[in-house]
């Protein structure tokens, strides 16, 4: 199974995944960031969008190299899969969920929400990067994202007031019933 979480940044996912992976027997992290990042490391870089904006999400490549590489570890380890990933085009997402369901490989589809005040103050105060203009680059296509089409094809946790601890609480709840 895999267990994606989903959300913009700041919404708390790379935060929360560890503490999903901690609740749930025999489930690991899989960073697909990982993926595009590999994807961005090719010389010379690969053409289209993605290569100006550092969104490799744009690149067909890496849809069905994050399904492969997750159906692969599946094959090998068993278990759960916890994917914290923002996917904010539906046709992405709809490239991933459909691949994945043509390996059988169950999802539950999870959106890390928190309203646009609390994702500008949790931006603002990341000790990592405060005001990432990245990160704030993402909060209006994210508010759009959730009213068109993702908050209708996931399940949608409210983190506006609670710890990660406690949103990582809820959707291992909610996976396992």
């Amino acid at each position: 199974m895999i267990v994606w979480l989903n959300g913009t940044h700041g919404a708390g996912k790379t935060t929360t995944s560890p503490l999903v992976q901690q609740l749930l027997p025999d489930s690991r992290v899989f960073d697909a960031e990982k993926v595009g990042e590999t994807l961005m490391d090719i010389k010379p870089a690969l053409p289209g969008p993605g290569q100006d904006d550092f969104n490799f999400q744009h690149w067909p490549p890496w849809r069905p190299l994050v399904v492969e590489t997750a159906r692969r570890v599946l094959d090998y380890t068993g278990g759960t899969l916890v994917i914290p990933m923002t996917v904010l085009v539906e046709q992405y997402w709809r490239e991933i969920s459909t691949g994945l369901a043509q390996h059988a490989i169950p999802v539950r589809h999870f959106v890390l929400h928190a309203d646009q005040d609390t994702l500008r103050g949790r931006i603002a105060g990341d000790p990592l990067g405060p005001n990432s203009p990245f990160r704030l680059q993402y909060v209006e296509p994210y508010a759009e994202a959730a009213r068109t089409w993702l908050h209708a094809e996931a399940e949608v946790v409210d983190t506006t007031h609670l710890t990660p601890a406690e949103a990582a609480l809820r959707i291992a709840e909610a996976v396992k019933n």
